[in-house]
């Protein structure tokens, strides 16, 4: 799959879909890769939309410089990626950091987007020292040292017990994250405060949660939502962090009918 050079990185991406068709840019989370979407394609292909990918700085493919990273230069790489591929307005949907990044770019770069959507985000991490703590493991012990922990905040245990296989390729999409990568993505999501700029938002916007969701839960996207005037609120049942593959049906079908009433 190809690779580009832009804003002093590496990235890797995937087009899918017609040429002509309307653009979805999708943005993973943290510890994740650009086939954390693979349930959503099947879907999106069927209604016609092209769907651009990309690994996120310190992810997946793409590489991992040196951090510490900002909110602010991972939304700069999706712009840039966008205008070296010579992309004008994407509809854009990013979960968890994906979000993060979501949120700046429909503050800041608002002329750049049709619709947003916001998937089990948010605005404001709360104590640096969870994250610090989670940072100081992984630089001690690998990924292997946060994956069972990872694993149980991002899919209930029934879901866990249900997709085994699904959870088995998020499972080693977590352990192949580079260290470099998580961490200086980690310091990323730790210092971000986006609780005020969020307001300014006007593009259309979705925001998604899963119903069971621990970690960015219901009342932290009830907050975006009431945050950005005109967003819509879906919550997704029996599904954790990740709920656009435990509940993939659930998830893509409110995704679909907001992105068509947008075209």
């Amino acid at each position: 799959m190809p690779q580009i050079e832009t804003n002093g990185t590496t990235l890797h991406y995937r087009f899918d879909g017609p040429e002509q068709g309307p653009l979805v840019m999708l943005s993973n989370s943290l510890a994740s890769n650009l086939s954390m979407w693979d349930l959503q394609i099947p879907a999106l292909l069927d209604e016609g939309f092209r769907i651009l990918r990309y690994d996120s700085r310190g992810h997946g493919q793409s590489a991992a410089p040196e951090g510490p990273y900002t909110i602010e230069l991972l939304t700069g790489d999706a712009v840039a990626l966008m205008d070296t591929l010579g992309i004008g307005k994407v509809h854009f949907c990013g979960l968890s950091k994906g979000g993060m990044v979501g949120q700046m770019l429909g503050a800041k770069h608002g002329d750049r987007l049709i619709s947003l959507t916001l998937c089990d985000t948010a605005s404001f991490a709360g104590g640096p020292e969870v994250w610090s703590e989670r940072i100081q493991a992984v630089r001690a012990g690998g990924m292997a040292s946060v994956v069972d922990a990872t694993i149980d905040r991002w899919f209930t245990k029934p879901g866990q017990d249900r997709l085994p296989t699904e959870v088995g390729k998020v499972r080693d999409m977590i352990l192949t994250t580079p260290v470099d990568g998580f961490c200086a993505c980690g310091e990323a999501i730790r210092d971000m405060d986006q609780r005020e700029s969020i307001r300014a938002i006007t593009t259309p916007t979705l925001v998604i949660v899963g119903e069971d969701d621990p970690g960015t839960t219901v009342e932290v996207a009830r907050g975006i939502h009431e945050s950005i005037a005109g967003s819509k609120l879906e919550i997704i049942p029996e599904s954790a962090h990740l709920c656009n593959i435990e509940q993939a049906e659930a998830f893509n079908s409110p995704l679909l009918q907001f992105l068509k009433s947008h075209i």
